[in-house]
């Protein structure tokens, strides 16, 4: 059965994260123009889910974990920035060469900033340094993680929604994150599903950062060293993430 504390973030999270996409769909700031993006399969879809996803997940885990909120909002913003001015090179090694070379990329903006997000959050979520840094490298390699797997339709919303609904099984410090992240991946799984919208690197970060709270706030450091490993051979490896994430998408 669901812990009934679990429902005063996931409902929060779903109906914000419901509304925020279907206000910013029918306004369309800036212009539609600035909303559409054309899909692997060549279709045009709404870019209206991301903004609205790290919103809703950001204000119901805030309002239960601070440092949660934090995470959502920094990973969510960082990767705005990246989906606005973001350019054709892809993989923290491309952009780390560009770093190298004098050039900062949005995706090294993006990489540095989630990491100050999730550094800030694990500060607020650990009293000892060492776990500070694990749990730091967990947000931020949590939100990267389940970027790499937004390559289809609902591969990532999908993805933190099944992560996230063990958490809300049983009481605990990671309770509202998990909801938070469960409830704004639901409400736009239907049409993330459909190819009307796409989360975009907003979406997905902010997603990704609300799981990887709910895990830290749950986990000791032997839990968050064991994570951070995972996540650090994730990133290392991500192109092959990614291609295996397109592997079972077609499948």
């Amino acid at each position: 059965m669901i812990d009934k504390r679990a429902l005063r973030s996931l409902l929060p999270a779903a109906t914000l994260t419901r509304t925020g996409q279907t206000l910013l769909r029918a306004t369309a700031p800036g212009g539609r123009g600035r909303w559409e993006r054309r899909n692997h399969a060549g279709r045009d879809v709404g870019m209206y889910a991301g903004p609205a996803v790290a919103i809703g997940a950001a204000v119901a885990a805030g309002r239960v974990c601070p440092a949660a909120g934090i995470a959502v909002l920094g990973a969510g913003a960082c990767g705005a920035y990246d989906d606005v001015a973001g350019d054709h090179r892809r993989g923290f090694r491309a952009h780390l060469r560009a770093l190298r070379d004098g050039e900062v990329t949005s995706g090294s903006v993006k990489l540095f900033g989630i990491a100050a997000a999730g550094l800030a959050a694990g500060a607020l979520l650990k009293e000892r340094p060492l776990d500070k840094l694990l749990a730091g490298v967990v947000i931020a390699g949590t939100a990267h993680f389940v970027n790499l797997l937004d390559v289809r339709p609902g591969r990532a919303a999908g993805a933190v929604a099944l992560l996230a609904a063990p958490g809300l099984l049983r009481a605990g410090p990671g309770t509202g994150p998990a909801a938070a992240a469960l409830g704004a991946a639901a409400a736009v799984l239907p049409d993330d599903l459909g190819e009307r919208v796409m989360l975009g690197d907003t979406g997905a970060h902010a997603l990704g950062a609300a799981l990887g709270a709910a895990v830290v706030a749950r986990n000791q450091r032997a839990g968050l060293l064991a994570h951070a490993v995972a996540l650090v051979a994730a990133a290392r490896h991500g192109d092959r993430v990614t291609a295996w994430a397109r592997r079972t998408a077609r499948g």
